[in-house]
């Protein structure tokens, strides 16, 4: 009986081990982050996704490429809890040298005490001078920021509007990057003048391509794809509201465009425009921000501007975009005036979505960031301003269905 019991035992034996590789593998597969299953297109008017409406519903958040994990995890959480579909953000935080000689950094890089949300970096930077290259030069690094808000994104199926760059200094931006060729910048002049020659400047344009080159091929270590072939990325977009002269801003919009699509087959390319063009060629949907309190109207008024805007959707066979959008919390109908515009945008078929500036989430020390200026910040609070948009949010899936819509 030995032999025949070692011989059952090593049957049961090999069973077991069978059982527990096969479980390891399920294992291993699962642990992999999840990963989005197709690419969101434009078909006319509308986004699809599989062949079926794609109703944007989103958030714009502008420290995810340097808060700490925690803090960019707690916001993707929120976005969910509000129903969002879509989360925005910006790359491209830029100094001069690091030694802070050679070039300056023309921003508060240390910002020591602040929160994550108050443009703490912490360190963080994506693009800087090198003095012995004397040129731009990328700091892979921070990358790591990156790879994590794609990954964590996925897992809770959010898609992601990747901005390559902000226009504006808060960060860097484009005027950090023309300030390491002493290009002239003219802050505080007309919207349209104040840094034209970074749209014009061959050092700075290179540069720029360069930087959208690297990440538009990153490999993420996390998931082991290429940024460029994931679909967990919604849209790429050139800059956070470019400004320059109307002929000017097309015609880099275009040519940046094209250069995206020439690495990148598979997602599609918005501008991030604030005050749109609708006919930039290679640029695939429209976007505007818009705030009653910085265009001088009521809020009935601006509700006019979203139907203006939506119009030319058919006449250009674009989707149209309100990506960013606030009302200062002060103001006693604030929620009211959010409702009255996304029920608007919800019931005209030419309208494709929606991003509320801004989502923010408590930070390390557990507290929500100040925002007594603008008071624009929106939080996971459950009171009347977080119910209309959460309810505006779980309309967009009916929308999508084409439910709910006058056409």
């Amino acid at each position: 009986m030995m032999p025949r019991q070692r011989t059952r035992l090593q049957k049961t034996h090999s069973i077991i081990v069978a059982a527990l590789t096969s479980l390891s593998i399920v294992a291993l597969f699962a642990a992999k982050p999840a990963v989005a299953s197709a690419f969101v297109k434009t078909e006319r008017t509308q986004f699809v996704l599989d062949g079926k409406p794609f109703y944007v519903t989103g958030v714009n958040n502008h420290y995810l490429s340097w808060g700490s994990d925690a803090e960019v995890t707690q916001v993707l959480d929120d976005a969910v809890a509000m129903g969002a579909n879509v989360v925005r953000t910006f790359l491209g935080t830029a100094i001069g040298s690091p030694d802070g000689e050679v070039a300056l950094t023309i921003w508060k890089f240390h910002n020591d005490g602040a929160n994550s949300s108050a443009l703490n970096v912490h360190g963080h930077y994506f693009l800087y001078w090198d003095p012995s290259a004397h040129g731009m030069a990328i700091n892979a690094s921070s990358m790591r920021k990156i790879d994590l808000l794609i990954a964590e994104a996925a897992k809770r199926r959010l898609r992601l509007i990747l901005t390559f760059l902000d226009f504006w200094s808060f960060t860097g931006g484009s005027y950090q990057m023309s300030s390491w060729y002493d290009l002239p910048t003219h802050q505080g002049a007309p919207w349209d003048t104040t840094n034209p020659a970074f749209f014009t400047d061959a050092r700075v344009m290179a540069d720029y391509q360069r930087w959208v080159k690297f990440v538009v091929e990153r490999i993420n270590p996390l998931t082991e794809i290429a940024y460029r072939d994931d679909p967990t990325i919604f849209a790429w977009e050139l800059m956070n509201e470019a400004h320059a002269p109307i002929g000017l801003r097309r015609q880099w919009e275009a040519q940046m465009a094209a250069y995206v699509k020439s690495l990148d087959r598979n997602h599609i390319v918005g501008a991030g425009d604030d005050y749109p063009i609708f006919d930039a060629p290679g640029i695939d949907f429209v976007t505007w921000h818009g705030y009653p309190k910085y265009l001088a109207i009521t809020p009935d008024q601006f509700n006019n501007e979203i139907t203006s805007k939506c119009r030319m959707a058919p006449l250009y066979q674009k989707p149209v975009v309100l990506e960013e959008f606030g009302y200062a919390r002060s103001h006693p109908d604030q929620a009211k005036a959010y409702k009255m515009w996304l029920d608007t945008m919800a019931a005209d078929s030419d309208c494709a979505g929606w991003l509320v500036w801004r989502l923010v989430s408590p930070q390390d020390d557990g507290q929500y960031p100040k925002d007594e200026v603008e008071q624009f910040d929106v939080h996971h609070d459950d009171g009347e301003t977080w119910q209309v948009l959460s309810n505006a949010a779980h309309l967009g899936r009916k929308v999508a269905d084409d439910v709910g819509r006058s056409r």
